[in-house]
């Protein structure tokens, strides 16, 4: 077994391979379970609800990428960001925006976030499956 791996535990095949590794690790080796990643659905959908957003919004007069309004929306959502500086001390860059590691549930919480901020905002969804949410919650207030 090579010094970090990563199993999905997705039949009792996997589940034994992990037993077996757990049984045979050395003592102080460290283990970590988290919940199923973000689906690709997921993901697609969250760059389309940014681009709609970027596209159609500024955030305090300055219009924003893709990259930019998803830390805006993580951040909003309780991610954790860190500024650090450059290494010329110049500029500086955001830290812990990656959205890969997201859960299904918290991607879910983000896309949810996004959506009702969007319907605040008058945005208009690009995906046929978030106009039909949309008017979905117009015909229910």
């Amino acid at each position: 077994m090579s010094s970090r791996v990563q199993l999905v535990l997705t039949g009792r095949a996997i589940r034994d391979k992990a037993i077996r590794w757990v049984n045979q690790a050395p003592a102080g080796t460290r283990l970590e379970f988290k919940p199923p990643q973000r689906s690709v659905e997921q993901n697609d959908r969250m760059w389309a609800m940014l681009t709609d957003i970027c596209t159609q919004h500024t955030f305090n007069g300055r219009k924003y990428t893709t990259d930019e309004a998803k830390v805006v929306f993580m951040h909003a959502c309780g991610r954790e960001i860190e500024i650090l500086p450059s290494l010329d001390g110049k500029t500086f860059i955001p830290y812990g925006q990656s959205s890969s590691d997201l859960s299904v549930q918290e991607m879910a919480d983000l896309i949810d976030l996004m959506f009702a901020w969007g319907a605040e905002n008058g945005i208009q969804w690009s995906d046929p499956k978030e106009r039909a949410l949309l008017a979905a919650a117009e015909s229910a207030a």
